[in-house]
Formats: structure tokens, sequence, C-alpha cells
């Protein structure tokens, strides 16, 4: 058999035919303009890498800097652009050759992404916090990351007043691929998105200026389980595309419930195969569950971020859970609707112990960014609540709560940059005691920061709280709420311990000390505190925003 006939047979086999003559290669239509903020981030961040190249040392902060606020203030108004001109509701559509959804959910989620990384880069751009060394100010990133922490190369770096401006650029790569990732219609595109914003968040955990060993043993840990994660996701994504036959959501969603109209030969026999769709989606499903930092995908939570730079923890534990929980929501919504009942114990089942678990062991912490870090893990318990309601109003619950909790989140990190002793930051709890009397202007901030936490009413915590469980309650799961409200309770008792050890507790005579920060942190401590009380005192505009921005495009 010639070796024309057997390519031609093999054609055939795959579904493929060859193409008539006078057809030609037709170039992808990609739509810049609804993609504009992605495009700004990603263009600007190969400009800081070439800043970092070409800009002289002592003036690259500044630059970096500027490039920086720029870039997200510009993604920001495009994406309120794309919003006007209905995008989010009447012209929702898949872009760039179905890769990518511009819809309601999308725009609501990348602008809060966006609001939160600027707010959150005023916090990496503070140098008054640490006494200057050598005749420079110094910031929360090591002098040379590259440096062996306590080597002669590092003392060198340190006493010329270097410093590690490429986490400019390195925040606006993940920031990329975290705009990205919610709006993913494809599950190649949701992988590349995945690690687009992972990677840079790995080198961001391991450049810290004080502590590094400590540093880089978080950043290593997060690596490993991050990889991991990455590693179930794609597995999850090869399994899809054997019974579907393609990686588009659509097309996967067709397939699920059974109205697929032509099926591929060449996957004949493992399309329509329930066992590779329960076992994919499980796997998918786990690598994004790692993400939000639910139970049991949470251990990588408190090391990393105890570890890391507390401008990047604060960065991390906002931004980082607002994509991910966008593409747990186009996941189970736009793929996977035929599956909700299959999949609704597992998810009660997370739920349920992510609640409790955080809480609960929260109650034993000892270090302020610890117990911030099970607080994180308990809220994505709360925030599954709403997922799991599998209604219009569990979608507009679930991201009216990211929106509160995003800001709250950069807002208390910020706070714990500036309580200071001779070694850098003063995380240990026992080193707050009497920080009411030293400081009570920033005793007062975190502990409204802690109060919405907790759910308070007159904080934003309680409306979105309220809102994620009426959404539970009506889509059938009051169970959740009861356990959810328990939890609550629960949590609520370590917030006002910190609080009542910050205002009633004799303050030690070597106790540490509140430092002065620059207007940077200032502002980004006075948004958290403005949204906090703005979205808890008057939250209907923001909830209706939210309604409307709830319906997904398939």
């Amino acid at each position: 058999m010639s070796a024309t006939a057997v390519h031609s047979l093999w054609t055939m086999a795959g579904g493929v035919t060859s193409a008539a003559p006078e057809e030609k290669f037709k170039a992808p239509v990609i739509e810049y303009t609804q993609l504009t903020p992605v495009l700004i981030v990603i263009g600007v961040a190969v400009l800081g890498v070439l800043a970092e190249a070409f800009v002289p040392r002592r003036a690259r902060y500044y630059t970096q800097v500027f490039l920086t606020v720029a870039a997200l203030v510009a993604a920001f108004a495009a994406v309120i652009g794309l919003a006007a001109a209905g995008y989010g509701t009447t012209k929702a559509h898949i872009a760039a050759m179905g890769a990518v959804a511009v819809d309601g959910p999308a725009l609501f989620l990348q602008g809060t992404i966006l609001l939160t990384s600027l707010v959150a880069v005023f916090t990496f751009a503070e140098r008054r916090l640490d006494p200057a060394s050598h005749g420079s100010r110094v910031d929360s990133f090591a002098a040379q990351a590259a440096s062996v922490p306590g080597s002669d190369s590092e003392k060198a770096a340190v006493k010329a007043g270097f410093t590690t401006t490429e986490v400019f650029p390195l925040l606006l790569f993940a920031v990329a691929g975290m705009l990205v990732f919610p709006a993913a219609n494809d599950l190649l595109t949701l992988f590349v998105a995945l690690e687009v914003f992972s990677l840079p968040l790995y080198l961001l955990c391991a450049v810290a200026r004080r502590k590094r060993l400590m540093s880089q043993e978080a950043a290593v840990k997060y690596f490993l389980l991050g990889a991991f994660s990455s590693a179930f996701l794609l597995f999850g994504i090869a399994l899809l595309y054997g019974y579907a036959g393609s990686v588009s959501y659509a097309q996967i969603a067709t397939v699920v419930e059974g109205s697929i109209q032509q099926i591929d030969p060449a996957l004949a026999d493992t399309m329509g195969n329930d066992v590779l769709l329960l076992i994919g989606g499980a796997m998918i499903l786990t690598g994004l569950l790692f993400k939000v930092g639910a139970v049991p995908f949470h251990m990588w939570t408190p090391d990393v971020y105890q570890g890391a730079p507390t401008p990047v923890t604060g960065f991390m534990a906002a931004a980082t859970k607002v994509a991910a929980f966008g593409a747990l929501l186009r996941l189970l919504y736009v793929v996977l609707p035929g599956l909700t009942w299959d999949l609704r114990p597992v998810m009660w089942g997370i739920a349920i112990v992510t609640m409790v678990g955080g809480a609960v062991v929260a109650i034993t912490q000892t270090d302020i960014k610890r117990l911030l870090a099970y607080s994180s893990i308990a809220h994505a318990g709360f925030i599954l609540a709403g997922v799991i309601a599998a209604t219009p109003q569990g979608i507009s619950s679930v991201l009216f709560y990211l929106a509160t909790y995003s800001f709250v989140t950069v807002g208390a990190f910020a706070v714990v940059t500036l309580v200071r002793d001779a070694g850098g930051e003063a995380t240990h709890l026992s080193k707050w005691a009497g920080l009411g009397r030293r400081s009570p202007l920033v005793a007062a901030v975190f502990a409204v920061f802690l109060l919405a936490f907790a759910g308070i009413p007159l904080t934003s915590g309680f409306s979105g709280k309220f809102a994620v469980f009426k959404a539970a309650a009506e889509g059938g799961a009051s169970g959740l709420v009861v356990v959810g409200v328990i939890s609550s309770a629960i949590a609520a008792f370590f917030y006002i311990r910190v609080i009542v050890l910050m205002f009633f507790s004799e303050p030690k005579a070597d106790g540490p000390t509140v430092a002065v920060p620059s207007p940077l942190t200032m502002t980004t401590i006075a948004v958290g505190v403005a949204v906090t009380l703005v979205l808890g005192l008057a939250p209907q505009y923001f909830l209706d925003l939210a309604s409307q921005a709830g319906v997904f495009v398939r």
C-alpha cells in the first residue's frame, strides 16, 4: 500500500477530510479590544523586564512603581469601558477563537482583581518601615534574591543599597494570569493561566528581606504542592478530553447533557464514558480547590502565608482566591451543570470540613499570619456554600463575597507590616498585647478588619456572609447554613480574643513599636477600611451590580 493511501486512510479515520484545493488557511480572529485589560498588564510586565535590563539601578524603583500602578489603573479603566459597552450583559460572548469568555462574571472578577492588586502594590512599594540600611531606604524584599542568606555577596548587596525591583513585573505577570483564569473558556487556556500566575507567586514567596530561610522554605513548599495540584488538573483535562473529544467548555457541556450531534470517530470508544467524566471532573476540581485553600488541600496555606513577605501574603490571599473561585464557578456552572447532583455530596463534605476545620484550628494559633491563614481557609468554606447553591443568586453572592473579602484581607496584612521589633515584623500574638494603648489608631483599624472577618453587622463581612448563606438556604443547602453559622461563631471567638488582647492587656516594656508608614501603606489601609464600612452600611448597590454580572455566557 502506498504512503499516500496510508495517509488518506489515517486522516479519514481521524474524522479529517482533506481540504478542497480552493480553501485557504484562515487566520485566527482575535478581538483585541475585548482583551485589552489582559494585554495592557502583560505588555507593561514585559516593559518592566526591559526596565530591569536598561534603566540605571537608582531609577528602577520609581520606574517600576510608576509602570505597575499605571498598568493596573489603565487595565481597570479598560474593564469599566467593556462593562459600560454592554459586554457584561447584552454583548457577552466568547472571544479569541473560543478561548476566553467576555461576560459579567469575568469582568466583575477582573475588576476586583485589578483593584485589589493596585491596593496591594502600595505595600510592595513601602520603604519607610525598616530603618535605613547604609544610607538607603529598604523595602520588604531581599537586597539580592540570588545570593545565599548570610553570605558575603548578600552583605555586599545590602551595603550597596540594592533592592529587588523585579517583584513589580513578577506581580504584573501574576495579575495577567489571574485575569485570564476566571475568564478561560477552554481547559487548555485554564491550565496556561494557572501556570502564568502560579510561577511568579512561587518566586515572590522566596524573596523576603528578613527571615530569608523561612521565606525560601515557604516558596519550596508552595512550589512542590502547587506542582502536584497542576498535575491533577492536567490529568483531569486529559480525561475530560477523552470523554468529550474537545477541551472547549461548551462542547464538554453538550456531551454531558447528551445533546452531542457528531461523534469524532477517533474518540468513539471513549466519548460519553461517564467514568472518564467523573474522574476527570474530580481531578480538575482538586486542582482548583487547592488554589482556594479548601480542606483537605489546604496544607500549604499556613506555612506559605507565614513565610512569604507580608505584602506578598496580602496580595496572594486576596487576588488568588478571587481568580480561583471565578474559575471554579465557571467550571461548575458552564461545563458540569449536568453533574450538579453527582458532585453535590462531595462539595457539601468539603465545604463543611473547610468551614469547621479552618475555624477550630485557628483557635490554637499563636502567630498572627498563621491565624489569618486559617481564617482564610474558613472563609473558603463560607464561599463554597454559595457555590453549592447552584442558582443565579449563588453566583452573585459569591462575586459580592469575593469583592468584600479581598479588600479586608489586603488591609489586614498591611496593618501586620506596621507592628515591628528588632527582628522585623512582630507576628507572635503575645507581642500584640496592649497594642491599643501604644497605638490606639492602628489597633482600632485592625479591630475593624477582624470584626469584618467575623461577620459582625455593619461591616462588609456581615453583608457577604448574609448573601452567601441566604443563597445557600434558597438553593436547598440549609444544613450548610447551620454549619456555617456555628463555624462563624467559633471564628468570632478568636477574632475577638485578639481584640481583647490588644485593648485590655498591659503592654510589655520591651514590646514592639508601631512604625509610621508612608502615604502608600496608609492608602492601602484607608481603602480597606472604607470598603469594609461602605459595603457593610450600604451594600445594596454592589449587591445589584453583582447580580447583574452573575450570568455566564456559553
